[in-house]
């Protein structure tokens, strides 16, 4: 066997291999669909039936709704002790060891003192146990809501409302009430974390756990991004060991930059030692465990070794008397009583506490949900929601601030410290060197998403201009408006066939794409609505290049015209009419043989004079050759009452000029829209609507071919 006929058998082979997609049918229009081939289902289903069959009590649905609600009852009742019980007891002691340390340093943020970050990593973790869905996530404090419970807490008891009025001496803090500022801020905290837990259970019994899609995900890392910057400029002062006022709201993270400059001179040495080398250490052991991770049975706890070896560098050098090193002090042992939080102060958190409860949950539900796909099951966000809300609403009356988990694998843990506040410094400052990554987003999405890059960079500068929470609502704001622009300027074009195929694409894309002869096809990738509908009108006209004005003014020319000529019986008239590259001039003698341009549909005139006094020439453009026009819905979802009106008129006004205009592809949901707005009538029938294009522009070619069968309705 030569080469050639290899080819060839391969060639058959590879024929005979691919599925063929072949069909011969009728071409439908809706009306035919309604009338012949679909019949929808009657619901003799009544309200009433429907509202009391939803709210039948049965003992499985009970059983449903109290797996639903505390999920620990599914599956702690087959739990495989000696398979899993071992690595869960390695697991948590591993995160335990981590997280204790965690709820010290995320305290300093939150602006109380560490011993609450203590009692939010306790209560918290116990109540997720029992209500929350997913599997793997480590439930407690994080930096960013820390922070954003820290501005609230500043800005409800600043240091200038408690200023000792007999104080002495150049320290700042001995001329403060330390003890009733922060039993102030405590209360403040407390009544946010309340406040935000209820917002988020009544979130989740309206099941409203889709809410977290509006966080997209630029905006969540450009503003988790900005929340690290506010994060290390807030550590700057413990890591120089320099006195300084917290500022919160506007342009706070400026004013913190300045303070901490305009004392520079005044760092503390032995601070700033001991803070860089917990820096490098635990960047060293970071390195290590991302390295070694596949090799280690756990990671090196780096943050308890600089908690212990930190500690006792502080104790027996006496750093705090000798070298003026700040310490935490003396952490109370033991649980505080449950206690009512202070609810005089609600009327000035309810927008904190709002936001501080969506960006928590938006943290928690999307690394749930990468664990979730990773281990091959399912979590319930309405449920997360309730979860988290019942964590931050019930853990409040034992004196906690608002949690959250982690925001990923890579950061693992945002933050742990030890006694010593400069250790804390440092501890905060290196695990933020995965959240700084983030900056390789910008690249990234420059070559991919212009408009997403957007996002990402107003989320990042609002929120460190503006403060976590108005950066927040800024960044939300921004991101639908760029929904509305995307929708607002939509993509459009003309479709061409491509020869066999049965498929349809962009002319000015694609080579193959060839259009019919006097069909139009016309394809936007939007719905239609108020916000859009002019502009998609506008579009139709540009890209098909019929304008129905246009055409209207063209025939009154006409009629103008041939009026005059008829009304100058001596001269001749001299009808130029340009074909492609040709241009043609045919006499016309006047009175009954003028009447033959009359009957040209879509012309153009335009008044030209002649050199000759004695005739006049009118020049004649170029005829439109379109008979149809076909809109492409395939990509509509929507429509609205303004949008109907606007392609009702469409239609009217091509329809005066001889330009029929039918739909293709719209689904069934939108037709049910157009049933609503009353779009059809006696004169605008179904007739105009087809499944698919194909359907539609063999119906057209063949119209124009019968135009006996197919007459344009009179609309006007």
């Amino acid at each position: 066997m030569d080469q050639q006929e290899v080819v060839a058998a391969a060639a058959r082979e590879d024929e005979a291999s691919q599925l063929i997609y072949r069909i011969e049918r009728p071409v439908y229009n809706e009306t035919l669909i309604q009338t012949k081939l679909l019949k929808r289902k009657e619901d003799t289903t009544t309200n009433c039936q429907k509202l009391a069959e939803k709210f039948q009590c049965s003992s499985e649905k009970a059983k449903s709704a109290a797996l639903s609600f505390m999920p620990i009852l599914s599956w702690l009742p087959s739990y495989p002790v000696r398979k899993y019980l071992f690595s869960d007891v390695v697991s948590g002691l591993s995160t335990g060891v981590v997280q204790l340390p965690q709820g010290l340093a995320y305290a300093m943020l939150a602006a109380v003192p560490p011993v609450y970050g203590l009692y939010s990593s306790f209560y918290p973790v116990l109540l997720y146990t029992f209500f929350g869905t997913s599997r793997h996530i480590s439930v407690g404090t994080f930096a960013v809501i820390s922070l954003m419970i820290g501005g609230v807490a500043v800005r409800e008891a600043p240091d200038s409302m408690y200023m000792n009025i007999n104080a002495t001496g150049s320290n700042a803090s001995d001329a403060i009430n330390v003890e009733l500022r922060d039993k102030s801020r405590v209360q403040v905290a407390v009544m946010v974390t309340t406040l935000a837990g209820l917002i988020q259970i009544v979130l989740g019994l309206l099941r409203f756990g889709f809410v977290a899609i509006y966080l997209t995900e630029p905006l969540v890392r450009g503003f988790t991004t900005a929340a690290s910057m506010h994060v290390v400029i807030s550590q700057l002062k413990y890591l120089l060991g320099v006195e300084t006022q917290r500022y919160s709201g506007f342009l706070s993270a400026i004013y913190s930059v300045k303070a901490v400059l305009s004392r520079i001179t005044s760092t503390n040495i032995a601070t700033f030692l001991l803070g860089l080398g917990c820096i490098i250490f635990l960047y060293v052991i970071k390195v290590l465990n991302e390295r070694f991770k596949k090799k280690l049975p756990i990671p090196i706890p780096g943050e308890i070794i600089v908690v212990i070896v930190s500690t006792s560098i502080s104790y027996g050098l006496s750093l705090s008397k000798e070298y003026k090193v700040h310490v935490v002090g003396n952490i109370p042992t033991g649980l505080r009583p449950p206690a009512a939080p202070n609810i005089s102060l609600l009327p000035n958190l309810v927008t904190d506490s709002f936001a501080i409860a969506i960006v928590g949950f938006s943290m928690d539900v999307s690394l749930a949900k990468i664990f979730a796909l990773k281990h091959g099951y399912s979590v319930d966000g309405n449920q997360e929601l309730i979860a988290l809300g019942l964590c931050n609403f019930i853990s409040s009356f034992f004196q906690t601030f608002a949690v959250t988990c982690s925001m990923s694998r890579s950061l693992v843990q945002e933050s742990t410290g030890g006694k010593t506040q400069t250790a804390l410094a440092a501890i905060i400052m290196v695990n933020l060197i995965g959240m700084f990554k983030q900056f390789r987003d910008i690249p990234s999405l420059w070559r991919t998403s212009k408009i997403e890059l957007a996002i990402w960079v107003i989320a990042f500068i609002a929120s460190v201009l503006l403060g976590l929470d108005y950066g927040l609502l800024v960044a939300v704001t921004f991101a639908i408006l760029t929904v509305i622009y995307r929708t607002q300027s939509p993509k459009s074009s003309i479709l061409g066939h491509v020869a066999n195929t049965g498929l349809y694409c962009d002319v000015d894309e694609y080579e193959e794409a060839a259009e019919y002869e006097g069909i139009k096809i016309f394809h936007s990738n939007s719905s239609i609505y108020f916000a859009n509908s002019d502009l998609y009108v506008n579009s139709l006209k540009e890209k098909t290049g019929l304008n129905p004005e246009h055409l209207q003014a063209a025939r009154k020319a006409q009629k103008k015209q041939k009026e005059k000529a008829n009304s100058n019986q001596s001269s001749p008239l001299k009808i130029c009419a340009k074909y492609k590259d040709e241009a043609v001039t045919h006499e016309v003698l006047p009175q009954g043989h003028v009447a033959v341009a009359e009957d040209q549909k879509n012309g153009q005139f335009g008044d030209r004079h002649g050199d000759s006094a004695s005739e006049e020439a009118v020049f004649l453009e170029p005829f439109s050759t379109v008979h149809s026009i076909i809109l492409d819905w395939t990509s509509a979802t929507f429509i609205d009452s303004v949008g109907a009106k606007a392609i009702r008129q469409v239609i009217k006004e091509y329809a005066t000029v001889d330009v029929r205009v039918v739909i293709a592809g719209c689904n069934r949901n939108l037709l049910a829209e157009l049933d609503t707005l009353k779009f059809f009538t006696k004169d605008l029938t179904t007739d105009i609507l087809f499944p698919t294009v194909h359907d539609a522009v063999l119906h057209c070619q063949h119209s124009n071919s019968h135009p006996s069968v197919a007459a344009v309705s009179d609309m006007t």
